[in-house]
């Protein structure tokens, strides 16, 4: 078992930016690959941003490719999402959640946090 603790999401305005952390417990990260999700009012969970257990490939949904940033330090046992030029629709719940396959669907992902929300205000 892995327990997963997601800290660093706020209040904040279109264009600023936040890193939200991932902290594992239980069991080594390296062990995992990562997944971001994000779960907005009335919608469906979806993907944000994945990396592999390596950290040597990420892979990003269209909607924050080249804004956001995953990133992992096995070493501390955390997994990071640099989240830059946020906008109004970027508002959620983001989850992290660790997995044996490197995917993009939620249902390949085993363990996941308690979700921190993140609010953008234009």
């Amino acid at each position: 078992q892995v327990q997963l603790v997601e800290s660093g999401g706020g209040l904040v305005q279109a264009g600023d930016s936040l890193r939200l952390s991932c902290a594992a417990s239980g069991r080594t990260l390296s062990n995992y690959h990562m997944g971001w999700f994000r779960q907005a009012p009335g919608k469906e969970r979806e993907f944000v941003a994945a990396i592999r257990s390596s950290g040597r490939s990420t892979y990003y949904a269209d909607s924050v490719k080249g804004r956001f940033t995953i990133s992992r330090d096995n070493a501390k046992n955390t997994v990071y999402l640099q989240m830059n030029s946020l906008k109004p629709e970027d508002t959620a719940v983001y989850y992290c959640a660790a997995g044996y396959t490197y995917s993009t669907m939620s249902q390949d992902y085993d363990y996941w946090g308690q979700g921190t929300q993140v609010t953008v205000s234009s």
